[in-house]
Order: C-alpha cells, then structure tokens, then sequence
C-alpha cells in the first residue's frame, strides 16, 4: 500500500474504510481533510471508499464509520442528506453515551469539574496575557459537547468553550499544531472585530465566503495556508495573533 494509505480497517456497508495519513493528504492533497472523509467532499478518494486519520482517529474510529455508514443508508432510503446527517449524529451521540467511563463524568455537577477531564496542558503561556490556549482531549470534546470538533475551536463559535480561551485537539500532529493555532488565533481576532464566522453559518461546510462577505474563517484559512507555506515564519505570525487577541476588548 502506497502514501497516504497506512492499514485497512475493513468493508463496512459496501464501502472500504482505510486509515490513512493525515498529514500527508493535508501537505499535498487538500488541507481541509480533518478526522475522516470520502468522494463526496473529496474527490481524490475512490468511490466507495472512506478514510479515516489515523492519528485522529485510533479512539474514534468505530463512531466514524457508524456515522458514515448511517448516512449512506439513509440516503439510499430516500433522505435528504441533512435528514440523514441529523439521523447519523444522533445514533453516534447514542453510541457514545453508552461509555461508562462518559457516564461517569456527565455526573460531575459543576462545568469547571468536567472541563477539568477535557484540558490536557496549556500551552504558549510565556507569549500571552490573557488568551488562553489549552491542549484537550477532542474525544470528550466531541462526545460531551460537539461531535464536529475538529482540530480547534474557541469561544467566539463554540459557546461550550469558556470565555477567552482557545483550544486545539491533542489528536492534532505535533507538525501541525502551530498552523492550527494561527487559524484559530487569527479567526478569533477577526471575530472579536466584528467579522462573522463564515457567510454559510457556523456548522455549514462549504469551500468558499460569499461574494462581499467578510469571513473570519476563510481569512483564518488564508493565513494558516500562508504559514504552511512559510515554516520560517510561523513562529513569528504565531506571536503576533497570540498578542491581538490580548489586545481584544472582551465583553
């Protein structure tokens, strides 16, 4: 098996499901490509095929695929495909809350406990004075409070993300880790701005703004395309987004 191919999985549904390598696909295929994905949004992967992140997705692999394969079958009988997106997530949260060790921490009273077991390490804390930015675990993320987090999220998409902080998956490659911060970083900064997330809505996957619109993360997109582009630099603009979310006025 060639790049970006690691180990078949197995077929499931009629479709073939893969792990591959992330960030080889993200380096020379299309940086887009998160967790797992298919023809559908992807058109170099074969039809009838479905990958999964290996890296991202050793923990997770099994709800992936269930969710995929819901929606495949969804479509075939006659839904809609945000029908059968909707159908898909709410079996995989089903699944999900069957963990025992979920169960346990959804009995945690009080929001400052649970996110006590979802923050893993904060990071950069030697560049910022109030942005904070936490390393947490995107397993619970997803399974307590959304199951499309992917890479990071912060507090002015996610209300679930406390105010002023900035998280990223421990799930991300090391290599990538400051290129998803600078997205992050910089889409914050530019909502704290006033811009909106994307002209589609928060949760809406599509490849490009609308004529005229402002969007924070086709902006965040740009940049981040930049520093994957210029490693040399990345240290640099890192700092810089680091200190203009400091600079913010928080309400």
């Amino acid at each position: 098996m060639k790049k970006p191919y690691i180990k078949k999985i197995g077929r499931f549904g009629g479709y073939n499901v893969f792990y591959v390598n992330g960030y080889f696909i993200r380096k020379n295929y299309d940086k887009e490509f998160t967790n797992f994905g298919s023809e559908r949004y992807f058109k170099f992967i074969p039809k009838n095929e479905f990958w999964i992140d290996y890296e991202n997705g050793k923990k997770e692999a099994r709800y992936f695929i269930e969710n995929f394969i819901t929606i495949q079958r969804e479509l075939k009988n006659g839904k809609s495909y945000n029908q059968a997106v909707k159908i898909a997530n709410e079996y995989e949260k089903k699944e999900r809350n069957k963990s025992k060790f979920l169960q346990k921490i959804k009995k945690i009273k009080q929001k400052e406990g649970i996110l006590n077991k979802v923050y893993k390490k904060q990071l950069l804390t030697k560049y910022s004075k109030k942005i904070k930015i936490y390393s947490v675990r995107g397993d619970l993320v997803r399974s307590l409070f959304f199951i499309d987090f992917t890479e990071g999220g912060h507090d002015k998409v996610y209300t679930f993300v406390p105010k002023g902080e900035v998280w990223i998956d421990d799930d991300v490659y090391k290599k990538e880790v400051p290129y998803i911060l600078i997205h992050e970083l910089h889409e914050r900064y530019l909502m704290g701005k006033g811009w909106v997330y994307d002209s589609g809505g928060i949760g809406v996957f599509s490849r490009k703004a609308e004529k005229g619109e402002k969007s924070a993360h086709f902006e965040a997109e740009k940049l981040e395309e930049y520093s994957r582009d210029h490693p040399k630099e990345v240290k640099k603009i890192l700092i810089k987004e680091i200190k203009n979310n400091d600079s913010l006025r928080e309400d």
